[in-house]
């Protein structure tokens, strides 16, 4: 069987899709820890060795590396239950993900990382700049997946696929970039199922 070892920041809720998504398909994998804040994804070393857009997650499987976190979830989750059969099902899954990826991510990922792990004080003018627009944004996401799972128990079908492994990443700890998940109680119920499923594992 090829070793398969994410590159990764526990941190990072991008990482945190793939070991979620290798958990609850009860998949081995390696995991080697990066700082991003130090820098260390941004070496010679890992620029040539790992992924010259010096950034992670990436997944290696085997001699092959793999960036783009929703991509890693997918080669795990080829063939399993978490990818829907029907192709509509499939196409309305990865609508759900390149929203993620679009639209929310770069709004509650980055307030996160701002406020959570860099500090309000730290920031540059150009950053305290964008963070109305992106704090605005961000609530525009929860809202639209407020409407969404009022209605639905999953983002897709009647059972977890990888749109809501996508979207757990960064929503359940949305609160660390200054969003108040009390404002929206459906996505509060879908972050409580989540977190009910077999084998299903932390952040961190």
């Amino acid at each position: 069987m090829t070793e398969v070892t994410l590159h990764e920041d526990p941190r990072s809720g991008n990482c945190y899709k793939i070991k979620l998504t290798a958990a609850l398909l009860g998949l081995p994998l390696a995991t080697r820890q990066y700082d991003i804040i130090a820098g260390e994804t941004r070496t010679p070393e890992f620029l040539e060795r790992v992924n010259p857009n010096g950034r992670i997650p990436v997944l290696q499987i085997g001699n092959r590396f793999l960036p783009e976190s929703n991509a890693a979830c997918w080669y795990l989750a080829s063939g399993s239950a978490l990818i829907p059969q029907d192709s509509f099902d499939q196409a309305d899954m990865l609508r759900w993900m390149f929203f993620e990826q679009y639209s929310h991510e770069p709004n509650i990922a980055t307030m996160r990382f701002w406020l959570h792990f860099i500090g309000s004080a730290q920031l540059s003018p150009q950053q305290k700049a964008q963070m109305m627009a992106k704090r605005i944004a961000g609530c525009e996401a929860l809202s639209l997946m407020d409407g969404h799972l009022a209605g639905h128990d999953w983002f897709v079908g009647d059972s977890v696929s990888l749109a809501d492994i996508a979207l757990f990443a960064y929503t359940h700890v949305a609160d660390e970039g200054g969003f108040g998940l009390g404002d929206y109680p459906a996505v509060e119920r879908w972050i409580e199922r989540v977190s009910q499923l077999p084998d299903f594992i932390p952040m961190g």
